[in-house]
């Protein structure tokens, strides 16, 4: 079972940027398609972002919602085993509870089988 752990979340005043950090102990990150996804209080979950794997069995490729397009930027660093989340020009609607979350290829659905603890962003005005 993969087992995701993200961090970085925190509090950071409107405007404000953040890097949000995925990683995973005894598995190697390069063979998943891992996403962000996020919960605000009160609303249904929300998919922002899929990397697909980067160990040559599939494009390799990005995906953005019309919520993170323009303002989010996934990445990955298979050295480090680590995937990100830069979330620049914070606005009070981005706060939620942001996990981390992996399947084996990026997919319209925006459906994950592994999903991480999470971590809370809170953005003020």
């Amino acid at each position: 079972q993969l087992s995701l752990v993200e961090s970085g979340g925190g509090s950071v005043q409107s405007g404000g940027s953040l890097r949000l950090s995925c990683t995973a102990s005894g598995y190697f990150l390069g063979f998943y398609a891992i996403g962000w996804v996020r919960q605000a209080p009160g609303k249904e979950r929300e998919g922002l972002s899929c990397i697909n794997s980067s160990d040559g069995s599939s494009d390799g490729g990005s995906y953005y919602t019309d919520s993170a397009q323009g303002r989010f930027t996934i990445s990955r660093d298979d050295d480090k085993n680590m995937v990100y989340l830069d979330m620049n020009n914070l606005k009070p609607d981005d706060t939620a509870t942001y996990y981390c979350v992996g399947t084996v290829q990026c997919s319209r659905s925006w459906e994950f089988e592994h999903w991480g603890q999470g971590t809370p962003v809170t953005v003020s005005s």
